[in-house]
């Protein structure tokens, strides 16, 4: 259909793209000036770029340490998460058990309530129930991957399920004539099938994992400590360090961008798969 300002669309996406990337381009601005400059009238158009703070963030020991963490973090939590989500679709949407429309609502309700309220059973946990002599979760990479499921998992449930449901289960039926077994069906069938969703899941509870601060921040002292969490270390009485900040947020956004542009043609696939049913 023809409208009378065929312009309009245009104006209006150049307008939301600026709106959503100026922040990111502030960002890049505060992380290439001198301190000095921070506190001066701001420049919006960069004149000069300082890369000593990228230098800093770069050369420091401590904070490859804090990256490669959330990365250990991030990648085991997403993986872990996105196979057993899809291994309890396969088993609730499959199968006919009792009460599974109950067990689907059971799992979202641990995203209703702010992550805030589990800071102390989840600290409890870490460092008394699950404490095995010597061993113990607390401030530890494997205790952190296993608390990101308990908010992760739900959401990847909820993500998969209408990409399992998506699938006919004539499909099923017909493997299952020719004698293959549920493993069989779940791998040859519906794990390349569902694929684009698995892709979408496995991202998005990556992302949810590599940003989160506040459980990071209470259950991690130094060993497990991730990246997000160095950021407040650079807020001290005697004042802020917004250059080295702004570069190391700059850089949280690389490892993100990396992830999406190797799974981002099965984004869109991912989010519409099993939306129409024939």
């Amino acid at each position: 259909m023809k409208t009378r300002f065929p312009w309009l669309p245009v104006v209006l996406w150049t307008l939301i793209s600026l709106a959503t990337l100026f922040p990111i381009y502030w960002l890049f601005v505060i992380s290439v000036k001198q301190p000095f400059d921070l506190f001066s009238t701001p420049d919006v158009i960069l004149r000069s770029f300082f890369w000593k703070n990228y230098q800093d963030v770069l050369t420091n020991p401590t904070l490859r340490g804090y990256m490669l963490n959330s990365m250990i973090i991030s990648s085991g939590n997403a993986l872990l998460v996105t196979t057993l989500g899809f291994l309890a679709c396969y088993a609730l949407t499959r199968f006919d058990l009792a009460g599974k429309e109950s067990i689907f609502f059971w799992t979202i309700t641990n995203r209703m309530a702010p992550p805030a309220v589990f800071l102390l059973p989840l600290f409890l946990l870490l460092t008394q129930v699950y404490k095995i002599g010597d061993f113990s979760l607390a401030d530890s990479k494997l205790g952190m991957i296993l608390v990101y499921c308990s908010f992760n998992l739900p959401f990847a449930i909820w993500t998969l399920r209408p990409t399992v449901e998506g699938i006919p289960k004539e499909l099923d039926e017909a493997a299952y004539m020719d004698g293959a077994s549920p493993w069989t069906v779940l791998y040859d069938i519906i794990f390349p099938l569902a694929r684009p969703g698995l892709a979408v899941t496995l991202i998005l509870t990556w992302v949810f994992a590599w940003n989160e601060y506040l459980l990071a921040a209470t259950l991690t002292n130094f060993h497990a400590r991730t990246l997000t969490t160095g950021l407040s270390e650079y807020v001290t009485t005697t004042g802020t360090a917004w250059g080295i900040m702004a570069a190391i947020s700059m850089l949280t956004l690389v490892p993100a961008l990396i992830v999406f542009s190797v799974v981002q043609r099965h984004i869109v696939a991912g989010l519409t798969f099993g939306a129409v049913k024939g």
